[in-house]
């Protein structure tokens, strides 16, 4: 299986605010958003992959700045990394006020996609070819956030169920948490 580059399934896709994406405040929900990053997502891993892929987790999902109706945002992704059979795409948003032409940075996002074959099964995806020193660091990055997915999973299975009532109020002591009443 012959290596891809991450330009190969580098993916933007523009869309406009309309006034049906907005909440009360006038501002895009968020849930848009995460829709749009997800189609992006699925793009760039099914081009690099060559089949079907399913998002299996979203990390590092970031709000930096509200998107208002009207606006113009763009979304652009690649794969930035690579395992056996999942990929991590990297997704940068902007927005744009077509009248003005400003931009503003509003969201960064990672995406844990697996490829399947056609039996519904996880299936080998093609390495990740660097060309450059950037996308070196972004392979690094995928593989860091691929290893702190994996501890988050594993402190999550563990389960609080395992602590006592004593464990589980000392785990509170110093928070907003009042437990006089238990």
């Amino acid at each position: 299986m012959k290596s891809k580059p991450a330009s190969f399934s580098e993916t933007t896709i523009t869309e406009l605010m309309i006034p049906s994406y907005a909440n009360f405040s006038g501002k895009i929900h968020g849930g848009i958003l995460l829709s749009l990053m997800d189609k992006v997502a699925f793009a760039c891993a099914s081009k690099h992959s060559g089949e079907y892929c399913v998002t299996v987790s979203v990390e590092g999902v970031e709000f930096f700045q509200p998107v208002e109706v009207g606006e113009l945002v763009s979304l652009t992704g690649s794969v930035i990394y690579v395992g056996k059979t999942s990929m991590i795409v990297g997704i940068h948003i902007e927005s744009m006020k077509p009248k003005t032409g400003e931009t503003k940075h509003t969201n960064d996002c990672y995406f844990t996609m697996v490829a399947k074959n056609e039996a519904g099964e996880k299936t080998t995806v093609p390495s990740l070819a660097i060309e450059n020193i950037k996308q070196l660091k972004r392979f690094v990055e995928g593989k860091e956030i691929k290893k702190f997915s994996r501890k988050k999973r594993k402190l999550l299975d563990m389960g609080i169920e395992a602590y006592n009532k004593e464990d589980l109020i000392n785990a509170c002591l110093n928070e907003r948490c009042d437990v006089s009443k238990i």
